[in-house]
């Protein structure tokens, strides 16, 4: 340690207690504060927008008569089980948005607490209160715990996977890492990224923890709670997920929305692909892409100080955590990983949902190359980051998905009461699959859109007072180019004189406009419109025309 940083606060350094300050005077009433306040920002839009169709699916899925049903419901999904089987249970006491989004909101405040203690674990205060800055406020981080979603799910149990690991090897501690075994086995069951994760961990445990003679109880209970792991994650490859290539949903989202991340030899070289996306994921961490550039640079710059350090970090006096060169393998293995399985076009990287398993590793790194880069007074280093977060939440770019205004609870209020107010008993609801899933929790109040399969291209269902016709799952998101055919195909089961309406909602920013356009052919110039993501008119059958 250089005298620089010895008598002050160095690169993720402890000051001395006679130079700690406000900070460390209230170290037990910051890290509260903010975390409390990364909670309420999870509330917030979780209170106030409605669901989108994922999170729609998620509840259909979960809404069986059984255990066992939900669990069949849970293997049409291209996830593990654990959030379904969640939500079959939760759901007894409510099924309000909110309530079911409880689970995600609390699991994701969860996870930025136990990331925070693990960066206690292996380096300073100061750079672990940046840590918890962070992560409670990564905008990605705070929309996906405010969904019916995996991944708050999955982010809790890697961060209880990190912290329980670290105090069991510190503390030498069986019963810490069977905790830890158990937690490992949390983030599998919530989301395959955890394949990923769980042989990084793997593999620096195995590094973390040699010599193995001189733990050797704590190296046998680890090992025992691998193989366990393997067999949890052999079981599942073995059985759900080639169910779910042979349905041809694996491929058609790698084909569809997730082409970017994916690896396609002869479109583009290998580096170009790890450079861009790599810079994808950070833009997608942080919603912004100067911020997302700098968080990438730092990150480098804080894997590159871990690596040429000689020395042991500067932690509490007690701390025998992993040295420099430990972590660094950590935070860049699962990137490597990931790297990996994206040019073998088995799983995506870039900026998606599907890569925020990566956001720990990622602002754990950033931490420490801001402490090597900004050497400065802990409130600076504090104040650039917290305008940083400022900046990314209140302008993302790229926007999210659905823009917030358009995806109020309010939008969705007043499309329920013209649908009440407009369409007359007996009317038959056209719909695409995600828009279903819509109709069927805000209007219908039950599931309007086929689970199992086989699938059938139009599914017709009650509806209260009305019926529903909603495609399979294949026809996601009704197109101009093939509306015509599908309604044609539709009209067959519409009994003369029926009046049909189109609810089309959900993520139709992309295509509502030229549908629009094709409507007016079916007598529906002026569709209602309820922000940009929910549009309802009344379509014309060949039998209007005729009259």
């Amino acid at each position: 340690m250089t005298s620089s940083s010895a008598a002050g606060s160095g690169p993720s350094g402890i000051q001395n207690p006679e130079h700690r300050g406000t900070f460390f005077s209230l170290e037990g009433v910051l890290p509260a504060i903010v975390l409390t306040a990364g909670f309420v920002a999870r509330l917030v839009p979780a209170s106030r927008l409605f669901l989108d169709p994922d999170e729609a699916l998620h509840n259909l899925l979960a809404s069986q008569s059984t255990v066992a049903g939900a669990w069949a419901a849970a293997l049409t999904n291209a996830h593990p089980p654990l959030l379904i089987l969640l939500l079959y249970f939760w759901r007894w006491l409510g099924q309000s948005a909110l309530w079911l989004r409880m689970p995600s909101v609390l699991a994701g405040t969860a996870a930025c607490w136990l990331f925070y203690r693990w960066l206690r674990l292996v380096t300073d205060r100061s750079t672990a209160f940046m840590g918890l800055l962070l992560i409670s406020f990564a905008p990605s981080l705070i929309l996906l715990s405010a969904q019916v979603r995996q991944y708050a799910l999955l982010l809790f149990f890697m961060a209880a996977c990190l912290y329980l690991s670290e105090r069991a090897v510190q503390r030498n501690s069986p019963a810490t890492m069977i905790l830890f075994s158990l937690s490992l086995y949390g983030a599998l069951l919530a989301h395959y990224s955890a394949l990923l994760f769980s042989f990084s961990i793997g593999v620096y445990l195995l590094v973390r923890l040699y010599p193995y003679r001189n733990r050797l109880a704590l190296a046998a209970v680890w090992g025992a709670g691998q193989i366990g792991g393997i067999a949890l994650a052999a079981y599942f490859l073995l059985t759900h997920v080639p169910r779910l290539k042979q349905s041809g949903m694996v491929r058609a989202d790698l084909e569809t929305y997730l082409r970017k991340s994916t690896f396609h030899p002869g479109e583009r070289n290998v580096v170009e692909f790890i450079a861009a996306q790599t810079l994808r994921v950070f833009t997608y961490i942080f919603s912004h892409g100067l911020v997302g550039t700098l968080a990438l640079l730092t990150f480098l710059a804080g894997l590159l100080w871990l690596l040429k350090r000689n020395t042991w970090l500067n932690r509490e006096p007690q701390s025998q955590g992993p040295s420099p060169r430990e972590l660094a393998l950590l935070l860049g293995l699962p990137f490597l990983v990931n790297w990996g399985v994206a040019l073998a076009g088995l799983y995506p990287l870039g900026a998606t949902r599907h890569s925020s398993f990566l956001g720990p590793f990622a602002i754990a790194g950033i931490c420490f190359g801001i402490g090597a880069c900004l050497p400065a007074r802990n409130s600076i280093k504090y104040a650039g980051i917290v305008l940083c977060l400022a900046v990314c939440n209140l302008f993302p770019a790229p926007p999210p998905p659905i823009h917030t205004r358009d995806q109020l609870n309010a939008r969705m209020t007043d499309a329920v009461t013209y649908l009440n107010a407009s369409v007359p008993p007996g009317s038959v609801f056209l719909t695409d699959y995600e828009s279903g899933l819509l109709l069927g929790y805000y209007f219908c109040g039950h599931g309007v859109v086929q689970i199992f399969s086989p699938q059938q291209p139009l599914a017709k269902t009650g509806c209260g007072q009305y019926s529903v016709l909603a495609t399979s799952f294949h026809d996601w998101k009704f197109l101009a180019e093939t509306f015509p055919s599908q309604f044609a195909n539709a009209s067959k089961d519409i009994a003369p004189g029926t009046e049909v309406w189109l609810f089309y909602a959900g993520w139709i920013n992309d295509s509502a406009p030229a549908l629009k356009k094709e409507l007016t052919g079916f007598g529906c110039p002026a569709p209602a419109n309820f922000g940009e993501n929910i549009l309802i008119c009344r379509v014309e059958t060949a039998g209007d025309r005729q009259q």
